[in-house]
C-alpha cells in the first residue's frame, strides 16, 4: 500500500514542510515519547490531556486534543510504518459528527518524514494522501494548513526547552 501512495495524484495529496533547529534524533523523541508528543500536538490553544502512543507498526495511537473551549477531540489513528529516526507512517481513523460538527476529518494517510540536514538541524515533511479529492478539501476547509503549522510553532517551543 505504501508503494502505491507515489501514485495518488496532486487533488488527493497536501504536502507541508518546517525546519527545525533541533537534532532529527530530537525531533523524532517529540513525535515518539507520549508525554513530549502531548505538550506540542494541536493548534494554538489546544491541549492534549490524554495521549497513548504504542509506535510498531500495527500499533495504535489514541489522542484527546481538549479546545480553548474546553470541548474534547478523541482521535485514534494506526502506524502503517515506522522507521526511527526517519520516517513515521499513520493513518487516522475517521471521525464522526457528532464529536466534531458537521465537517468531521475523514481517514486519511500521513508520511512524516525527518531529514537529517546537518549542524543540529531537521526538515520535517508531512505528505497528507486522500481517498478522494473531496476529503483533501474537507481537511483544507477545516483547517488543515494553519493548525498543523500552529502545531510546529509549539514543538518549536517545546524542542527549545530540551536543547
Amino acid at each position: 500500500m505504501i508503494d502505491s501512495l507515489a501514485a495518488v495524484p496532486d487533488d488527493r495529496r497536501l504536502e507541508l514542510m518546517r525546519e527545525f533547529d533541533a537534532p532529527r534524533e530530537l525531533v523524532w523523541m517529540a513525535f515518539a515519547d507520549p508525554y513530549h508528543l502531548s505538550q506540542w500536538w494541536g493548534p494554538k490553544g489546544f491541549t492534549n490531556p490524554v495521549c497513548e502512543i504504542d509506535l510498531r507498526v500495527g500499533g495504535k495511537w489514541h489522542h484527546v486534543m481538549r479546545g480553548p473551549d474546553g470541548r474534547d477531540f478523541p482521535t485514534d489513528s494506526e502506524f502503517i510504518e515506522v522507521s526511527p529516526p526517519e520516517r513515521i507512517v499513520y493513518r487516522n481513523a475517521a471521525a464522526t459528527a457528532a464529536v466534531f460538527g458537521h465537517n468531521p476529518p475523514p481517514s486519511f494517510i500521513r508520511v512524516i518524514t525527518l531529514a537529517d540536514l546537518g549542524n543540529g538541524r531537521t526538515r520535517l515533511t508531512l505528505v497528507a494522501y486522500f481517498d478522494t479529492a473531496a476529503h483533501k478539501q474537507a481537511v483544507v476547509d477545516r483547517g488543515f494548513y494553519q493548525g498543523t503549522m500552529e502545531s510546529f510553532d509549539k514543538l518549536v517551543a517545546h524542542l527549545a526547552t530540551l536543547t
